[in-house]
């Protein structure tokens, strides 16, 4: 069985046509399972669903309380899924359904994460196509999971990499790079992509911006997760190194240069690099309490369900 997670977010002009493409390919797959999230839209995308749903118990439906974001929503829908195999895609018909049989077939050479590639985009040049291409180089580069696509949603996983991962903030387009770190094996395919039909984008150029922040976080996660007083013990070491260091060539000016320290700033910078140092080594003690109370803690979910159809709520 494989389970299909769509997120939505006000798609009700793009819905019917999707469920048309679904029920199509439908016939080419194994028993399916299509799983809908409604991320709080405020159209008419939730009764849509609901009657789809009603229709044809194979769909089912999700829905946030509020708009949580994407990454909430495709989280969720890792966590209903039932299927050995789950396929991300978007619902405003710019994935082709068409796709996914490519994807699985891939799954069963053995690999355990397929990504989309959208070789032949039809987004505008130069505020989508531009950035993402310097923003997906930048990602493979600082990851070392190379994808020419990081932001194609329509990929494929075996449930055995995708199940442990947690999604939080903006990550879910960095889910081939988390797998990877399980020793998954990771492949990329072209896929169709097509222009958009109803409404516009909901993501403008500041998505940039969350990007990098997002890389940082990535290549946190991937080497200091676990010791952070790597870094931060690295930065205040660094910091009073060069506070004793500033502090030297202080006194070195007062007893050899005749200098008094009142008239260089060299023990003022000397004091704030000696306090700064200090900090940064007890932000990494605290960090590493922070990292073991996470590793140990319970799972708890980064969203709030108001309704689950055809869905058995978990314990």
């Amino acid at each position: 069985m494989i389970s299909l997670i769509i997120p939505v977010y006000n798609e009700a002009q793009s819905l019917p046509s999707l469920f048309a493409a679904l029920e199509e390919v439908s016939r080419e797959l194994p028993p399916m399972e299509a799983i809908f999230i409604d991320d709080g839209s405020s159209d008419d995308s939730f009764d849509l669903l609901r009657e789809q749903a009603r229709k044809d118990p194979r769909f089912k439906v999700i829905q946030f309380a509020a708009n949580a974001g994407q990454t909430a929503a495709i989280q969720a829908g890792i966590d209903y899924a039932s299927g050995d195999a789950l396929v991300f895609m978007d619902s405003d018909l710019q994935n082709d359904p068409a796709d996914i049989p490519k994807l699985l077939a891939k799954l069963d050479e053995g690999y355990d994460v397929v990504s989309g590639w959208r070789k032949d985009r039809k987004d505008n040049p130069i505020k989508r196509n531009l950035p993402s291409r310097i923003a997906n180089n930048i990602i493979s580069r600082v990851s070392g999971v190379r994808l020419h696509d990081y932001g194609c949603t329509l990929k494929a996983y075996k449930k055995d990499v995708i199940k442990p991962v947690k999604l939080y903030g903006e990550m879910h387009r960095f889910i081939p790079i988390y797998a990877s770190w399980q020793g998954a094996r990771v492949t990329e395919i072209p896929v169709n992509h097509r222009a958009r039909q109803f409404g516009s984008s909901k993501y403008g150029l500041e998505r940039i911006f969350k990007v990098i922040l997002d890389i940082l976080v990535v290549k946190f996660l991937s080497r200091y997760v676990t010791k952070p007083i790597y870094v931060f013990g690295g930065f205040g070491l660094a910091a009073l190194f060069i506070a004793f260091l500033s502090l030297f060539w202080a006194l070195g000016l007062k007893f050899f240069g005749g200098v008094s320290l009142i008239q260089t700033p060299l023990p003022l910078f000397s004091g704030v690099c000696f306090l700064l140092g200090c900090m940064c080594v007890l932000m990494g003690l605290l960090a590493e309490v922070v990292s073991r109370t996470y590793f140990e803690s319970q799972d708890k979910s980064n969203y709030f369900l108001r309704n689950l159809i055809n869905i058995k709520p978990k314990d």
